[in-house]
């Protein structure tokens, strides 16, 4: 009997605790202690196994954030009001949404943690930018990506192109854009023709391409909307150092999306969107004597630079703006 007894109450404790694995929790909130756990059980039978995952993750950092600065009610609603501005000041020439997570080092980051061993490969990777475009003109090697009359130091870039073991790439499409003189892209600047300091190259056999430009100039960020107006209220300048824009495509490989900076920029050490890496700072070397091009006035600077691409899947981003 008394074993009998026993038995019967394993039983029912076991039917007990089945019942209550089986019954739908509670979502009535106690206190703002027992909130997040809440939240967090009412997401958790999305079947989608990443999104648990990310959602979860965003909550409990989210809810953390609120809890560790106690966040004030005018503090969240200005809050709110600021990510509705986001989606109020982007339009098709214009993502404002990209500028914010670029001016607080998230773009960055992602970018660091999803490419070249974090950013410590040879080339690293960096932002694609708001000014990519898609079917830039076909440009042969040692060709001008000048299309309009573009005052500034003649500028001749010697490149190459290789594996992780060293390896010249051939066939490797790339293409070249960047800011002119004024600190203004084409799609930015009447005065310049379209495609104007553009241009897709292809590698050869030693993994080569070369060009001729002038010598880019850093620029201003947006700072119209909500992005300008929170590095006015951290006191922090709008501006980007000078660079070149690579993307490199070839079958095989993954797409090689980067920046080459200008080592002699006032802004090198202060990018407004944190995009510098050591591997990305170019030599513009100021040419000596005779310029390759005989209408190549005194100064001219020459960039020689070497890009790595590692294996993976080749896949062309979706242009930022129209």
């Amino acid at each position: 009997m008394v074993a009998g007894l026993e038995i019967t109450g394993l039983e029912t404790t076991g039917l007990d605790m089945l019942e209550a694995q089986l019954k739908p929790r509670s979502h009535i909130i106690e206190d703002a202690s027992t909130l997040t756990d809440v939240v967090l059980d009412a997401m958790s039978k999305a079947p989608d196994l990443r999104l648990r995952q990310v959602m979860a993750s965003f909550v409990r950092h989210m809810h953390d954030f609120a809890r560790e600065v106690r966040l004030t009610e005018a503090e969240f609603e200005l809050g709110l009001d600021f990510l509705n501005r986001i989606g109020q000041a982007t339009n098709d020439c214009h993502n404002e949404a990209v500028l914010f997570s670029d001016v607080i080092g998230f773009s960055t980051l992602v970018c660091l943690l999803n490419n070249g061993q974090n950013g410590a490969t040879e080339t690293a990777a960096a932002l694609l930018g708001p000014f990519w475009r898609m079917h830039s003109p076909q440009t042969e090697n040692g060709g001008s990506i000048l299309r309009s009359p573009t005052p500034g130091p003649a500028l001749f870039a010697h490149c190459r192109v290789t594996d992780p073991e060293g390896h010249p790439l051939a066939g490797v499409e790339v293409d070249v854009w960047q800011a002119s003189p004024v600190g203004l892209y084409e799609n930015q600047d009447p005065e310049q023709v379209d495609m104007n300091l553009r241009g897709k190259f292809r590698t050869d056999d030693e993994g080569r391409f070369w060009f001729r430009s002038v010598k880019p100039a850093g620029y201003p960020v947006p700072t119209h909307g909500p992005a300008g107006d929170l590095l006015k209220a951290q006191q922090r300048h709008p501006f980007r150092p000078a660079h070149l824009h690579f993307l490199a495509y070839r079958p095989g490989y993954k797409t090689l999306i980067t920046q080459v900076f200008v080592d002699d920029d006032g802004h090198l050490d202060s990018d407004v969107v944190f995009g510098v890496t050591r591997a990305l700072v170019g030599d513009f070397a100021e040419g000596r004597g005779t310029p390759p091009a005989p209408d190549a006035g005194a100064p001219w600077y020459r960039l020689d630079y070497a890009f790595v691409m590692e294996p993976g899947e080749a896949k062309l981003p979706v242009p930022p703006i129209r």
